[in-house]
């Protein structure tokens, strides 16, 4: 099967999960219910906009107030240190990720859309946000800032996210271009 269908089926089968999703209630087909296992219940828009103080890396900023907000189903390359072993380094891509979420968010006031978890295990806010007109999770992921990364029940977006991963990833756009051994990330 050449590139072309596969992507066309990867596609048509997105297309018809959508259509199914939203035509039926999950809990009226049980069948359903294996076949869309990361659908969650409906996520809140936050009205209250609030202000970018610092950008972490590619997926994690900080607001006005302090708090830390980790960006939900995405996943950007990381910075890392290993204070044991005196060691820093950062995953291929991880500044240029950093770099554009910086040009996309710092200083600038952003909306946030909770979907079902507060936070997560580190007690940062779990967030989709929002700058103008502009998604900012959806962006990383179509521009190869960053890959998908789904942990339940924060599953809104998912579909969206992974068919932008596998356009991006096709068109060798970002990360899928620099960084021979990134791997498509698998749900959790």
């Amino acid at each position: 099967m050449g590139k072309l269908s596969k992507k066309k089926t990867a596609l048509i089968i997105a297309g018809i999960i959508i259509i199914l999703q939203t035509i039926f209630n999950r809990s009226s087909i049980p069948y359903l219910n294996n076949f869309l296992p990361l659908f969650s219940p409906t996520p809140t828009l936050i009205k209250r906009l609030i202000k970018v103080t610092k950008v972490i890396d590619g997926d994690t900023i900080v607001i006005k107030g302090g708090q830390k907000v980790r960006y939900i189903g995405i996943n950007a390359p990381e910075f890392y240190h290993d204070t044991n072993v005196r060691k820093t380094g950062e995953e291929c891509f991880a500044n240029e990720a950093y770099l554009e979420n910086k040009r996309l968010v710092e200083g600038k006031t952003i909306r946030l859309e909770k979907d079902v978890s507060e936070t997560d295990k580190y007690g940062r806010l779990l967030r989709y946000v929002y700058v103008d007109e502009t998604f900012v999770n959806d962006y990383l992921v179509r521009q190869g800032f960053a890959k998908t990364m789904t942990i339940k029940p924060d599953t809104k977006y998912y579909l969206n996210f992974k068919q932008e991963e596998i356009e991006a990833r096709e068109n060798n756009r970002g990360l899928w271009k620099d960084c021979s051994t990134v791997t498509p990330t698998k749900p959790q």
